[in-house]
């Protein structure tokens, strides 16, 4: 039987590309969203890959969604936290609302959905979570002083699910994209986007396919023996 996994932020940008990679892979993908009916909807009838729609920086509609979910189409043995947004400004001009939202999205997202799904995974021994983290997580950008710090909290959080998990068979992992070619990455003014590509070794944005054949990897079995690392996907961009 074909293994679920379930991606939030999964119908749209980098989201949508690692669903059906790992649809394409054999799993039985389910794909959150959280307002975009019109695009799930499109989503779901050109991919065939069950749409499901719940706020996932609320822990009882989480809750709710993963109870759905398993209804549908059995225990999630694979999660990808994906899920996230920006609310962008310098930091004296920032007002809380665009901070917590920022936090609860991007990163109390991630307690929400291990702690909904964890004890399944232990009960079973077997389980797979990567987050979607940044290069901004690691090297801090100017005017994203919240989303840097969900993205850098994700990398922690990685570490210390997989240290308490290892010896359940569950692995935690966190992949961190460059900047790639996706719908939040073309809003950017094209003189600022011009300096960002010039300042990336490579040469170019990342693509999102890049960024799912290395989720693709961490979900597998051949990944049992990696665990707690991040996953750099940022053209040379960041080293570490």
């Amino acid at each position: 039987m074909a293994r679920t996994a379930l991606v939030t932020g999964g119908t749209r940008g980098i989201g949508a590309v690692i669903s059906q990679s790992l649809a394409e892979a054999g799993y039985t993908v389910a794909a959150t969203y959280a307002g975009n009916d019109e695009a799930a909807s499109k989503f779901e009838k050109e991919t065939g890959i069950k749409v499901f729609k719940w706020d996932v920086g609320d822990f009882e509609a989480c809750k709710a969604g993963v109870e759905k979910v398993t209804e549908a189409l059995g225990p999630v043995e694979v999660l990808v936290n994906n899920a996230g947004i920006t609310r962008d400004k310098a930091l004296h001009r920032m007002d809380p609302d665009k901070w917590n939202a920022v936090i609860q999205t991007n990163l109390t997202s991630a307690f929400n959905m291990v702690r909904v799904t964890i004890e399944g995974m232990r009960e079973r021994g077997f389980g797979r979570i990567v987050q979607i983290s940044s290069v901004n997580g690691q090297k801090g950008q100017a005017g994203q002083s919240n989303y840097a710090a969900a993205k850098a909290g994700l990398l922690g959080f990685t570490r210390s699910v997989a240290l308490e998990n290892a010896k359940k068979g569950i692995t935690c992992n966190a992949v961190a994209p460059g900047y790639t070619a996706t719908d939040m990455v073309a809003a950017v003014p094209q003189d600022v986007l011009d300096k960002i590509v010039a300042e990336i070794p490579v040469g170019r944005l990342g693509e999102s396919k890049e960024i799912a054949h290395a989720v693709r990897y961490l979900v597998s079995d051949e990944a049992a023996y990696t665990t707690g690392i991040t996953l750099a996907v940022n053209g040379g961009q960041y080293m570490s």
